[in-house]
């Protein structure tokens, strides 16, 4: 079994990379979507409100993220309650797995919570901050709490280093399969 990390700053193109990584490879580990189940348990929602002091209502998320971005330290506070949640999947879907030939984890934060040594390969997906933000911004995000989690995501420089293969994904998407194929077959 390899086990391939993938990983990159927020609106990188992530999650398009680790799609077409896996399609008719093996199985996929996405992170963000562990967080969007999460978000819909009513105990985990009850847990936020009471740790953020909010109340449970059809704005609850939008409260939340207020919270996070007029208060740096909320994102600290969010992060230590998800992220063991997060990581505990992993090693479900790790173990789960364990038979497959391929293993495609997508975790923005990988190198940041010392997962590396999990992994056989670790594949960095990178682009510009401008070209991040517009992205983001498309996807119905705002300025303001991209900036806040952008900050808390070790610079690209520093995360490479980390890295067994670097994608620039700032092209067409035409481009980025291109790349993404040309590593894939190594482990084929």
């Amino acid at each position: 079994m390899i086990k391939i990390g993938i990983t990159g700053s927020i609106s990188s193109g992530k999650t398009t990379a680790s799609m077409f990584l896996s399609n008719k490879r093996g199985p996929v580990f996405n992170a963000d979507k562990i967080v969007q189940n999460l978000y819909r348990k009513k105990n985990f929602k009850k847990l936020l409100a009471n740790k953020f002091n909010l109340t449970l209502s059809s704005k609850f998320k939008e409260k939340l993220k207020d919270k996070v971005v007029s208060k740096k330290s909320n994102l600290n506070k969010l992060s230590k309650i998800i992220h063991p949640k997060v990581r505990k999947e992993m090693f479900i879907f790790l173990k789960k797995n364990k038979n497959k030939k391929l293993l495609f984890v997508e975790i923005p934060l990988l190198i940041e919570n010392r997962l590396a040594k999990y992994f056989n390969k670790i594949i960095f997906i990178k682009s510009s901050k401008s070209i991040r933000l517009r992205r983001y911004k498309k996807k119905g995000g705002n300025q303001k709490l991209f900036e806040l989690l952008d900050s808390k995501q070790i610079k690209d420089e520093k995360k490479m280093i980390f890295c067994d293969h670097v994608v620039v994904n700032n092209a067409s998407l035409f481009v980025l399969k291109k790349k993404l194929l040309n590593i894939i077959k190594n482990y084929e």
